[in-house]
């Protein structure tokens, strides 16, 4: 791996960290139910990518398909809380 490339694997972690800190920030402090599903769907994209670069760095398929695995709990908790805010119950 070259230096160039270390470094901006580096600065890409550096930076989702920072963009994970303020989705946390808007996942608390969030004034309303919509404000938090947004944040926790950005947080779960954010995991994603942060494993997808990891994987980049490391060199290893685990890290993809942990990256997948989110991918596909993330999508199915965002369906399951937007199904509750707009109609109160998951199952019907």
């Amino acid at each position: 791996m070259t230096g160039l490339l270390a470094n901006a694997l580096l600065a890409s972690l550096f930076i989702l960290a920072i963009a994970m800190a303020l989705a946390l920030i808007r996942l608390f402090r969030g004034p309303s139910a919509q404000d938090r599903v947004l944040a926790l769907d950005y947080l779960y994209i954010l995991g994603m990518l942060m494993m997808l670069v990891l994987g980049i760095r490391y060199a290893s398929d685990t890290y993809f398909e942990g990256a997948l695995l989110i991918a596909l709990f993330g999508f199915v908790g965002s369906f399951a809380l937007a199904k509750f805010l707009l109609r109160g119950e998951v199952i019907e």
